[in-house]
């Protein structure tokens, strides 16, 4: 997950945020990555050897997971963090730095709440237009504002709320045939419609901040966007 910095203090203090909020004894890798994953595939029509770049790729469970799955994997992230094998990655500040690939040079970029930790996202989506091949797709998962709202800041490195709306804006500025939708990150609910339709009923009367997880992920939603640079997208 991607983390601004500015400066060698702020870079510590990076450090020292992640070691404690995301150290594996806390944050215990689970399926859900792969579930996701595969969701994702089958969804959007990825297809394997595709050229895929990671933006905010932190601990990279999902390059690895995509890599097993047979994509070429990239990945960019102001710290580089966990198992790391046989994977192409750059530690860059992407608010001040280029990314360090060729123009034309991916298939698919992909990030998963990456883009709500930008003060501008203005920089990484012109990057990520240069380094995407014409027809190229990105992949983008930011949280939900208008059912996190209550909780978003609860991250104090979130800095940029998105509502469906406002993500279709920034993406329609920069690529095209965007699609953007609310996503709920519950796999029982990607295969049932009606268990979908139930959940959102009684989401509403979740509380904001609830410890047991299928009751949170019930009422947090996120959002999708699936769009692509100008040419063969098929």
């Amino acid at each position: 997950m991607y983390r601004r910095a500015l400066n060698k203090e702020e870079n510590y203090s990076l450090k020292n945020y992640l070691d404690i909020f995301y150290a594996r004894e806390k944050k215990p890798l689970t399926d859900y990555p792969e579930k996701l994953i595969e969701y994702l595939i089958d969804t959007y029509n990825l297809k394997k050897n595709s050229y895929l770049l990671e933006a905010g790729c932190g601990m990279c469970d999902h390059l690895n997971i995509f890599q097993k799955k047979g994509f070429v994997c990239h990945g960019f992230d102001l710290e580089i963090l966990g198992n790391n094998k046989n994977l192409n990655l750059v530690s860059i500040d992407i608010n001040t730095q280029k990314i360090p690939f060729p123009d034309n040079y991916f298939d698919i970029i992909y990030s998963k709440s990456f883009l709500e930790h930008l003060p501008d996202p203005i920089q990484f989506l012109n990057e990520a237009r240069r380094v995407l091949k014409d027809g190229g797709k990105i992949l983008t998962l930011v949280p939900d504002w208008e059912s996190q709202y209550k909780t978003f800041y609860d991250d104090f490195t979130h800095i940029r709320p998105y509502t469906k709306k406002s993500l279709g804006n920034v993406m329609n500025m920069f690529f095209s045939n965007v699609e953007v939708k609310k996503f709920r990150q519950l796999p029982i609910s990607w295969k049932y419609n009606t268990m979908n339709r139930f959940l959102n009923m009684i989401s509403y009367f979740i509380p904001a901040r609830v410890n047991n997880s299928f009751l949170r992920w019930t009422r947090e939603l996120m959002l999708i966007s699936i769009a692509f640079k100008e040419g063969d997208n098929d």
